[in-house]
């Protein structure tokens, strides 16, 4: 069974199947923030799907970051070492890409065990 959350015409916020969570890609509520202000706000909305669905950061099996601009990428690393428990790095790939809205700076697609 796919229990979706928060499911809307294009896309579900979370899909759990198996023992997986699957996270649809999380950006900031607030973009004008700077990076540092972004990417806590991305991590806090990772840790909240994930409480909902029972698992947490040190459950990831891997994260994939979409970084608008490179310049940003040790002020975003900052941020993650520092919300990472220590010992559960997952995998992970960063990308410089064009984000759907200009004023996103990081977007983040985490999968985590249960």
């Amino acid at each position: 069974m796919v229990q979706r959350f928060d499911v809307g015409a294009r896309l579900s916020e979370m899909a759990v199947h198996n023992g997986v969570c699957y996270l649809a890609g999380q950006v900031a509520a607030d973009g004008a923030q700077d990076i540092t202000g972004q990417t806590r706000q991305v991590l806090a909305a990772i840790d909240a799907l994930l409480a909902r669905a029972g698992s947490d950061k040190s459950k990831l099996l891997m994260c994939q970051i979409f970084i608008r601009d490179l310049a940003d990428f040790t002020a975003m690393n900052a941020v993650w070492e520092a919300w990472l428990p220590a010992g559960a790095a997952p995998p992970r790939a960063t990308v410089q890409a064009n984000l759907a809205k200009p004023e996103w700076r990081v977007e983040m697609v985490v999968t985590a065990a249960l």
